[in-house]
């Protein structure tokens, strides 16, 4: 098995707080750094060609798009503070729970994640350099599990948002890449989706994913108005994001493995 060198996870931070310590290869991001009064104790993404300003609309993408224009690495990864990948077993404790999710009806809801706030416990299980080296030579990316819904993803995003987002979605697809208008459709019409923006990959997908991925979502924001955006709903360039990232995957058929992440509902340190 071949060592890959230059591996890099960046944690995604939106305020200032307890950082866990986990392997050398993460780099907590403070995410939106230019909105921060200047406090921030880790890196922020409002260096070198950035978007930090626009942290309300992007969420994680400003933190994302800081890491693609200023960093370099043979693999590069995403997750945030308080989420995380990880290979190893679930608990057997934790599996007993998620029968109590079948009941009360969380089971999809909560599928592909491990909700704790046992943080002695589980930090020494988030994915580890070896892990990933050892996975990366025989997948070409990492992802999380995909999320199970209730609902199509189509119908999903019509319950907690505007579906007009989707319509010009499938227009600037039409426009600028109609090939991936059958991924568009499989991924809107399936129960299937890849949530918050996480992933680790090799560099050669990485830089092809970032440029199209990036493309699409400025165009996306030069036919909209921000301003008609509040609340929840100002974070829609991530949530364009997340539907972006499952429909290029699907498009691209790459060799990909889903793995759980780790939810820490609360950072407590013993």
């Amino acid at each position: 098995m071949d060592d890959i060198s230059g591996i890099k996870v960046y944690v995604f931070h939106y305020k200032n707080g307890s950082i866990l310590k986990t392997d050398q290869i993460y780099q907590p991001i403070m995410a939106g750094n230019a909105l921060h009064s200047g406090d921030s104790t880790i890196t922020g993404d409002d260096t070198g060609e950035n978007i930090s300003e626009k942290n309300p609309f992007y969420s994680e993408l400003t933190g994302i798009y800081w890491v693609w224009k200023n960093t370099s690495q043979d693999v590069t990864g995403t997750c945030h503070y308080r989420r995380f990948f990880t290979a190893q077993p679930e608990p057997f404790i934790y599996k007993l729970k998620r029968l109590l999710y079948i009941i009360v009806g969380l089971y999809k809801k909560r599928f592909g994640l491990i909700y704790t706030e046992n943080t002695k416990l589980f930090t020494p299980k988030i994915l580890n350099e070896q892990e990933i080296n050892e996975l990366l030579n025989k997948y070409d990316a990492i992802l999380p599990q995909a999320r199970k819904l209730k609902y199509t993803v189509e119908t999903h995003y019509l319950r907690y948002h505007n579906i007009e987002n989707l319509i010009l979605l499938e227009s600037i697809l039409t426009e600028k890449c109609p090939e991936y208008l059958d991924a568009f459709q499989s991924v809107l019409n399936g129960k299937r989706l890849y949530a918050n923006n996480m992933f680790i990959m090799k560099d050669e997908h990485y830089q092809e994913f970032m440029n199209w991925w990036f493309d699409l979502l400025f165009e996306f924001e030069r036919r909209i108005d921000l301003n008609s955006y509040t609340n929840y709903q100002k974070r829609i360039l991530g949530f364009m994001a997340e539907r972006l990232l499952t429909i290029w995957f699907r498009k691209k058929q790459l060799n990909t493995i889903e793995l759980p992440v780790i939810y820490f509902k609360r950072l407590k340190f013993e």
